[in-house]
C-alpha cells in the first residue's frame, strides 16, 4: 500500500480516534482497578496522590526536549512509539500481580515510565491534528479526540467495577469476576488498536516556516524555543497562567477525589464507577453538542467561561452526600469541559505554526502543569493528617464546615475539593480584568494571516 492509498484528511483523523477510544478504555480500566488495589493495600490518599505525582514529574521534566523531539521525527512515529512505552509499563505491572510481588512503590516507577512516553504523545497528537484537518474544523476534531477520552471514561470504571468483583443476575453470570490481573491484561491488549490505527493512516509533516527556521539550531536552543515564544506573546502566556493555577486547585481536589467516595460510602465500589462514569457520559454528551455546535465563536470565552462553570460543579462534588448528588455533579462538571479544552486547543493550533507547535505546545504543557505535583503532595498529607481528623465528630473544624460537606470520614476530603474548586474559578474569573487574555484572538494574528514576527517584536500590549 502507498501513502497515497492510506486513509488522510478527516477519516485517517476519525480512525485515530477510535483507536485511542479502545486503548484509552483498557487504560482507564486499568487505573481503576489499580486505584483500588492502592486504597484496599494503604487506605490513605497519600498513596494514590503520590501515583499521580510519579507520572506527572516526567511529563514537566522532559516536555521541552520531547516538543524539539516530536519536531524534528516523524509524528505518525512518535504517536506509536508513545503508545508502546506505556504498553510496556503495563505488562511489568501485570506480571508483577501475578507473581504475587506487586508492592505500591512499583506503581510509582511505572507511572514515572508512562509519563516519560506520554510526555511525547500529546504535543505529537495535537500538531498531528494540526496537519490532518482544515483549520476551520480544529475545535470539531479536538472535540471529537476528546470524545475518545470522555467514552472510555463511560465504559470504563462501571466495567472495571464489574470486571473486578463479577456480575450476576440470578444464576446468570453475565461478567465473570477477572480480578486486577485480567483487567491489566485488557489494558495490554487494547495497545494493539491504538498502534493498528496508526500504522494505516498518513499523517502529513508540516513545511518549514520563518518561525521554524528562526527555531532551527542545537536540541537545548530548540527546547528553549517553546518557551521563549510563549513569554514573547503575553497573550499566550496569559492563557497558560489561568490553566497553571486552575490546574493546581482541581490537581489537588481530584487527588482526593476517589478515597472521599470510598470514605463516604464504606469502600462501595460500584458507586465509585458510576460516579467516575457520570464523567464520562457528561464529557460524550459534551464533545457530541460541541462537535455539531462548532463551538463558541469567541474560543476565549470558552475557556474562561467554561472553567468557572465547570468548577461549580467540582464544589457540588464536594458537598454532596449521596450517589444522586455526585452523579449530577460529575455530569455537570465534565460537559463543559470539551468547552474548555477544544476552545484552548483550537486557539493555539491556529496561532502556532505547525512545524513549531510540538516545542510549542510541550513548553506551554509544562508551563500548566508544573504546579500540578505540588498540588497533589498537599492534598494527600492534608487530607490523612489535617483534615479528615478535623472534621471528625467534634472536630476542631466540625463546627465551622460541617453545615457544608458534613462530618466523619471523607468530609476532609470534601472540603479539599471545595476549596480547589474555587480557587481554580477565581483564576479564570480574574483572567477577564487582563485584557491580553480577553482580546487574544484579536491581538494575535493566525499563524497563516501573515508572516511571522521577529520573536523580540511579537509583544502585544498587556
Amino acid at each position: 500500500m502507498t501513502v497515497t492509498n492510506r486513509p488522510t484528511g478527516m477519516r485517517a483523523f476519525l480512525l485515530v480516534a477510535s483507536g485511542q477510544f479502545v486503548s484509552l478504555t483498557g487504560t482507564a480500566m486499568s487505573q481503576f482497578a489499580l486505584s483500588i488495589w492502592a486504597w484496599q493495600e494503604t487506605g490513605q490518599a497519600t498513596a494514590l496522590a503520590l501515583v499521580n505525582v510519579f507520572g506527572l514529574i516526567p511529563l514537566i521534566l522532559l516536555s521541552p526536549i520531547a516538543g524539539a523531539l516530536v519536531d524534528r521525527w516523524n509524528r505518525k512515529l512518535v504517536m506509536m512509539l508513545s503508545d508502546l512505552g506505556a504498553g510496556v509499563a503495563t505488562i511489568a505491572i501485570f506480571l508483577l500481580y501475578s507473581a504475587g510481588a506487586l508492592e505500591i512503590w512499583h506503581l510509582y516507577v511505572a507511572a514515572v515510565i508512562t509519563g516519560a512516553f506520554q510526555t511525547f504523545q500529546w504535543p505529537a497528537y495535537s500538531a498531528a491534528i494540526a496537519m490532518m484537518v482544515p483549520k476551520a474544523q480544529y475545535t470539531r476534531a479536538n472535540a471529537l479526540y476528546g470524545l475518545a477520552e470522555s467514552a472510555s471514561g463511560i465504559l470504563a470504571p462501571s466495567l472495571a467495577a464489574a470486571l473486578l468483583a463479577g456480575a450476576v443476575i440470578g444464576s446468570t453470570t453475565l461478567l465473570p469476576a477477572i480480578g486486577v490481573g485480567g483487567v491489566l491484561a485488557l489494558d495490554i491488549i487494547t495497545f494493539l488498536a491504538a498502534i493498528g490505527t496508526l500504522l494505516v493512516i498518513h499523517v502529513p509533516q508540516p513545511e518549514r516556516s520563518a518561525a521554524g527556521e528562526q527555531a532551527r539550531g542545537s536540541l537545548w536552543k530548540e527546547a528553549v524555543y517553546g518557551f521563549q515564544y510563549i513569554f514573547a506573546r503575553r497573550s499566550l502566556l496569559g492563557l497558560q497562567l489561568v490553566f497553571m493555577i486552575g490546574n493546581f486547585f482541581t490537581s489537588a481536589a481530584f487527588t482526593v477525589f476517589t478515597p472521599m467516595i470510598l470514605s463516604r460510602t464504606n469502600n462501595d465500589e460500584p458507586t465509585l464507577g458510576l460516579v467516575q462514569s457520570a464523567f464520562g457520559v457528561g464529557g460524550v454528551v459534551g464533545g457530541l453538542l460541541l462537535t455539531a455546535w462548532g463551538g463558541p465563536k469567541r474560543r476565549v470565552h470558552g475557556v474562561l467561561l467554561g472553567w468557572i462553570v465547570s468548577s461549580l460543579g467540582i464544589v457540588l462534588l464536594g458537598v454532596g452526600r449521596g450517589l444522586a448528588v455526585w452523579v449530577f455533579a460529575a455530569l455537570f462538571t465534565s460537559l463543559i469541559s470539551p468547552i474548555i479544552n477544544s476552545a484552548n486547543q483550537s486557539i493555539w493550533q491556529a496561532k502556532v505554526p505547525p512545524d513549531i507547535q510540538g516545542k510549542v505546545f510541550s513548553a506551554r504543557r509544562m508551563i500548566a502543569w508544573l504546579v500540578n505535583p505540588l498540588g497533589a503532595l498537599i492534598a494527600g498529607p492534608l487530607a490523612d493528617n489535617v483534615l479528615e481528623p478535623a472534621m471528625r465528630e467534634g472536630g476542631a473544624l466540625a463546627g465551622v464546615f460541617g453545615g457544608l460537606v458534613g462530618v466523619g470520614p471523607g468530609a476532609g476530603m470534601a472540603l479539599i475539593m471545595v476549596i480547589g474548586a474555587l480557587g481554580a474559578a477565581g483564576a479564570a474569573g480574574a483572567a477577564y480584568l487582563v485584557r491580553a487574555v480577553r482580546d487574544a484572538e484579536d491581538i494575535l494574528p493566525d499563524h497563516d494571516a501573515q508572516p511571522a514576527a521577529p520573536l523580540e517584536a511579537a509583544v502585544e500590549p498587556a
